[in-house]
């Protein structure tokens, strides 16, 4: 790999592949078919609970298929195609189906409410949408503009009406539509689900896609280029990174498969047997509370405590060697103790993530480096990553050879990331978009002389490691002038198995306070395991057993902090944050702006009970 510091202080990582102009995504899959012919790409689910085998051949015929079936229904080149379904081969086939036309595809979170539907049909001037459910296509006839010419419901059969289509379309006419796509032309425009306002359609390339997932194929060849690979799917295709990931591995040579339900994943692991996994830290999160919580009894809490110390302490003796148990470098006591705790409690843990799995990969949001620790020290490859929309996900990866657990990894081959004056990173490169659609100002306002200015803080180390502090505009200024990052103490807390969501807050104010909410599926299981009676959320928020334990989870989290920045008080709020009342994005960031302003009464009330309690003080220390 080579990463090196340039003479302006930027950090830049050359591509390892040139690129041919002409290439697009739909060819990328027909050029392994024709390195490959026969290579099994994917395994699709059957209705008995088996997978079936997909070749790359049969995989670029189904596409072939449905792209003629998408012109024969009127898809014409340069229309806008939008997908709204969840992650499964179906929705591979017609993204790369309608690429084949020489369509762009727009992507509809499942999630997204009537009104963004609305706005990104309109914004988009989308030609055709392809829905799972009716209710689905009864959510989009419901705000239809005059653009969609059709809406095809898979459920409702429209899959057939789509293969019936096809048989009055010669394959040359998907042919010649392909070909006239390279890697400058639009492939899709995705909407980011946004923490503030309207979302804000990014135009991706081909080459954006391209030029980044073929660097990969040298750059963690063991995930994207290796035939023994096998790759589960379970995060919203809808999302880049998800898709980034989904086109990599397609166009490489392992195989991959897609949980369309997360209730299911647990079992889909089992069956599936995946060597990676593609998460976002929230996953994380809940496999090891569900761990911790299930460590009923004192005895079994602290072996639990205990061996999640040993597999924390292992990560940290290995974290620049690429995590080798056998490292000279790792103190043989180490080595023992861990042992013992793989033993008692570690393997169990490891058992729920499938007994292939090699290498988890999470990104999306940051994770906490305890947790990262706990993970490496199960015995698995974790790299996190680090990217946008406008950056076609990753713009920097660990790699399995270096991986602090601390650090987001270095730039992705192809680009360049610097640090400006105010903190912000700044990058450029084969992955970062030309701009935003219908939007010059604000895409004009995203650049500094070529630069994408990323919007969050970061600092990049000597050897070119790359560390997120924050995001610009979630700074906290304290009323005594102090700048606070929210994003480190929330961090530190995200992984107690009692909090569902932490916000903290403090802008204007005093001194740094939190919200936290509880998590509703951990509640029971921690008060079970703790011998105290299972309550709803409203009356744990009361118990001394739960504000002693979310107490010393805050004095823990302070100490990554100075005095200044440390939470001082906090309160528990009888709610709970998702996606559906609109707390959450998508990808299961914290619409922090959202949360502050519904929740001003619970802040201030918070406060004025501090001011309060210190005049108390103030007045029984007065001298008589």
């Amino acid at each position: 790999m080579a990463v090196r510091r340039l003479d302006d202080g930027s950090w830049e990582n050359p591509a390892i592949h040139d690129v041919d102009p002409r290439l697009n995504i739909p060819r990328m899959l027909a050029k392994r078919a024709a390195d490959h012919p026969g290579q099994i790409a994917v395994e699709r689910q059957t209705g008995v609970g088996g997978w079936r085998p997909i070749t790359i051949d049969e995989v670029v015929r189904t596409v072939e298929d449905v792209a003629r079936g998408l012109i024969g229904l009127g898809l014409q080149a340069g229309d806008t195609f939008a997908i709204l379904a969840p992650t499964s081969y179906e929705w591979a086939v017609l993204d790369v189906a309608a690429l084949s036309c020489a369509a762009v595809t727009v992507p509809i979170y499942e999630t997204d409410s009537a009104a963004q539907i609305r706005h990104i049909l309109t914004d988009a001037d989308v030609a055709m949408v392809v829905t799972a459910t009716s209710q689905q296509a009864e959510l989009v006839e419901s705000v239809r503009p005059n653009s969609v010419r059709r809406v095809l419901c898979l459920d409702t059969g429209d899959g057939r009406e789509i293969l019936r289509a096809s048989r009055s379309i010669a394959p040359v006419e998907v042919e010649e539509r392909t070909r006239a796509v390279g890697l400058h032309d639009l492939a899709t425009i995705i909407y980011t689900s946004g923490t503030t306002g309207q979302p804000k359609g990014v135009e991706l390339t081909h080459g954006n896609f391209i030029e980044s997932f073929v660097q990969a194929y040298d750059f963690l060849p063991e995930i994207i280029n290796d035939p023994t690979s096998r790759s589960l799917l379970f995060l919203p295709v809808a999302h880049v990174l998800a898709r980034f990931v989904m086109y990599a591995l397609l166009t490489g040579q392992g195989t991959v498969a897609f949980s369309p339900n997360t209730r299911n994943l647990v079992s889909d692991i089992a069956a599936f047997r995946p060597t990676m996994l593609l998460v976002v830290p929230r996953v994380l999160e809940t496999v090891y509370n569900l761990a911790s919580a299930q460590a009923s009894g004192r005895v079994a809490r602290r072996m639990f405590s205990w061996a999640s110390h040993q597999a924390r302490q292992l990560s940290q003796a290995t974290a620049v060697t690429g995590g080798d148990e056998a490292d000279p470098g790792v103190p043989l006591g180490l080595r023992v103790r861990h042992e013992i705790a793989d033993a008692l409690v570690l393997r169990r843990v490891r058992a729920v993530l499938g007994p292939n799995l090699t290498t988890i990969i999470s990104g999306g949001a940051p994770l906490a480096t305890d947790l990262a620790n706990f993970y490496r020290g199960l015995g698995v490859t974790l790299l996190q990553g680090y990217g946008l929309s406008e950056t076609t996900g990753p713009i920097s990866v660990e790699v399995p050879s270096d991986f602090p657990p601390d650090s987001v990894g270095f730039v992705w081959p192809g680009n360049r990331m610097r640090v400006d004056e105010d903190g912000e990173l700044l990058v450029q490169g084969v992955s970062v978009t030309s701009g935003y659609h219908h939007l010059p100002e604000d895409t004009a306002e995203a650049f500094t002389d070529g630069w994408f200015r990323t919007g969050d803080l970061a600092s990049i180390d000597d050897s070119g490691h790359l560390r997120i502090t924050g995001r610009k505009k979630e700074l906290i200024v304290t009323a005594g002038g102090k700048n606070v990052s929210p994003e480190i103490l929330e961090d530190a807390l995200q992984s107690h198995p009692l909090i569902g969501h932490v916000v903290v807050v403090g802008d204007a104010r005093p001194y740094i306070a939190a919200l936290i909410t509880l998590d509703p599926e951990m509640l029971p299981l921690w008060l079970t395991a703790h011998h105290l009676p299972v309550v709803d959320t409203g009356r744990a928020a009361e118990m001394p057993e739960i504000l002693d334990s979310l107490d010393r989870a805050i004095a823990r989290a302070n100490k990554q902090v100075s005095r200044a920045e440390s939470i001082r008080r906090f309160r528990i709020v009888d709610a709970e944050f998702t996606v559906d009342n609109n707390y959450l994005t998508p990808s299961l960031k914290l619409k922090r702006t959202a949360v502050l302003r519904d929740f001003a009464p619970e802040i201030d009330a918070m406060y004025a009970q501090g001011e309060a309690e210190n005049a108390s003080s103030a007045r029984q220390d007065r001298p008589r």
